[in-house]
């Protein structure tokens, strides 16, 4: 498969770092290999190195690739760099989004991308909304949350359970889960994930 890229002008060049450190982070985040990635979006090992360390430009397609194999939207790689002094903070109007669709759910990244071990989740379920019609698991860690507004359904190892707003959960990542909205307007929630998941 022949995927179009050109030579970097200058590997230090700050767009190129950026996007390749930005990659790297969701690689890692997502617990991949170079070589996991590769499988999972066509490319080559060899390349990916490449673009992750910023000695090479990689093509709209190619970074498509790579952003549906990390799960996550292009969009991201090119949002403005957090200043120096806030590498910490992530402020309300600077949140990641991912929209999974109209009638679906909106997910916002309330922490920042420099610490992988945790991660902050809001999330915004629309009636009708669900992760899915079947469980599914993560190999490590854990996840709790706490529910803002509207009626959370939640069904861990088989038991379901209906949350109201100011109920609280939590669970190994391992077992089997899925959520949904249960009721007929928006269900707010609070999400936290360790490690990262995104």
């Amino acid at each position: 498969m022949s995927i179009e890229t050109k030579e970097a002008a200058d590997p230090k060049d700050k767009s190129e770092t950026l996007v390749g450190a930005r990659l790297r982070m969701r690689r890692l985040a997502r617990r991949l290999t170079l070589q996991d990635l590769a499988e999972k979006s066509g490319l080559s090992v060899g390349l990916l190195s490449q673009i992750e360390r910023g000695m090479t430009t990689p093509s709209l397609r190619s970074l498509r690739q790579i952003s549906t194999a990390l799960e996550m939207p292009v969009g991201w790689l090119f949002e403005p760099a957090p200043h120096p002094s806030e590498e910490l903070i992530v402020r309300a109007a600077n949140r990641r989004r991912m929209d999974l669709g109209p009638g679906a759910m909106v997910k916002e990244l309330m922490s920042p991308d420099t610490v992988l071990d945790i991660q902050i989740i809001r999330i915004i379920i629309q009636p009708g909304g669900t992760s899915g019609e079947k469980a599914y698991n993560n190999l490590i860690g854990a996840k709790c949350g706490t529910v803002v507004s509207g009626q959370l359904g939640l069904e861990v190892s088989g038991k379901k359970y209906l949350l109201d707003a100011g109920d609280s959960f939590a669970f190994r990542a391992e077992n089997m889960h899925r959520f949904w909205c249960s009721g007929d307007v928006p269900v707010e929630l609070i999400w936290v994930v360790t490690p990262a998941l995104y």
